[in-house]
């Protein structure tokens, strides 16, 4: 059990939007969270499994949507709505609590990014739960049947949804997780693309092997590589490729980022071309939130479930999906995934075929 302060907090964060391969949501306003809690007293306590007992319940809360800017017309098309006073992931948290008529003891994320990390912590911190070192993704993922949990056949149902206006409502069951992503992101694209959810809320027993167990401190190391590469003058993408076990794939300046938000997703395309040892070549990236697939020259490069993390290097930090703007110089480290996407259902869930690409998946490092 181990009591966060806000240097361990904002290294996780930051860990967690370089594993967020460009999605997972702002970093920015996971930090302003992470403050929002701090500021009231609140603490964040991180727990393994082992600290907690058997019958213990654990939630799952998250934000569901694009992560686009959004346009003024979407803005007008909800001119008038009132506005929850609160995050609403914690008011999905106590609505679950009410539905089961048992307390939840403890949260965990969805996946690791800089957005969806912090809002799991501020709920718990919030709500007074321990928060769980574990991840149900390992990195960020852009749709929610994206998650070890499926692999291992757990329920995602009971799910509790409430967007920013405060409508809410308890889904008692769905057929499969791809029906919950279906469901969801419609309720998503009503709720100018973003709604909050809780759901996979499970007993440790059930949960502790259906997770990426210490996911959180792993980001923790890769934040303090950042954060130390950063204050000493190094060379970020190198000290983070190396604190995750990946490579520095290339190099380069951005030539153009063309994107949109189509239902309830940002997809795009980034056009990078290379400088230094990739000079004369061009990198393109597609991205679903998340980095997805990449070519070079033509010819595939890295692909899901690996990790391509994009860095700013003019402002040394994390790209976010799709604020890659034209002139950008930035540099793309290539992370190993974790072993559970790389098992034969697990390349079937989040490989490149399962995104439309007829290609085997080879590990890149």
């Amino acid at each position: 059990m181990r009591k966060l302060d806000r240097l361990d907090l904002i290294d996780i964060l930051t860990g967690c939007a370089i594993l967020g391969t460009g999605g997972g949501g702002s970093l920015i306003e996971g930090i302003k969270k992470i403050d929002a809690a701090l500021n009231k007293g609140k603490e964040f306590i991180l727990v393994d499994f082992s600290e907690l007992e058997d019958e213990d319940l654990v939630a799952t809360p998250y934000s569901c949507g694009a992560i686009s800017p959004l346009s003024d017309e979407e803005k007008k098309k909800y001119e008038g709505l009132p506005l929850l006073d609160e995050v609403p992931q914690v008011v999905a948290v106590r609505e679950m609590e009410k539905y089961l008529k048992k307390e939840i003891k403890a949260v965990i994320s969805t996946e690791l990014g800089g957005g969806n990390t912090a809002i799991a912590f501020y709920c718990g911190a919030m709500a007074g739960k321990y928060i769980v070192d574990g991840d149900a993704a390992g990195r960020s993922v852009p749709e929610l049947q994206h998650t070890i949990y499926f692999l291992n056949d757990i329920n995602i149902y009971p799910m509790s949804v409430v967007n920013k206006f405060g409508e809410s409502a308890i889904i008692t069951k769905v057929i499969n997780d791809y029906r919950a992503e279906s469901l969801v992101r419609a309720m998503a694209v009503v709720s100018q693309n973003n709604i909050a959810v809780v759901d996979h809320v499970g007993t440790v027993k059930v949960l502790k092997d259906s997770v990426i167990k210490g996911a959180i401190s792993n980001a923790l190391e890769i934040g303090k590589a950042f954060r130390t590469s950063k204050e000493k003058g190094e060379d970020i993408a190198s000290k983070v490729a190396e604190a995750g076990k990946g490579t520095v794939a290339f190099r380069g300046i951005i030539k153009a980022n063309e994107w949109r938000t189509v239902k309830g997703f940002t997809i795009g395309d980034l056009i990078v071309e290379g400088k230094e040892e990739h000079a004369g070549d061009t990198l393109k990236v597609w991205y679903k939130n998340e980095n997805i697939i990449t070519w070079v020259n033509g010819e595939y490069f890295a692909t899901v479930p690996d990790l391509v993390c994009i860095f700013d290097d003019d402002k040394n930090e994390p790209l976010l999906n799709p604020y890659g703007d034209e002139g950008k110089n930035i540099s793309v480290i290539v992370l190993p995934a974790p072993k559970e996407w790389t098992t034969r259902r697990g390349l079937e869930i989040f490989g490149p075929k399962s995104f439309g690409h007829v290609i085997d998946w080879k590990p890149f490092v």
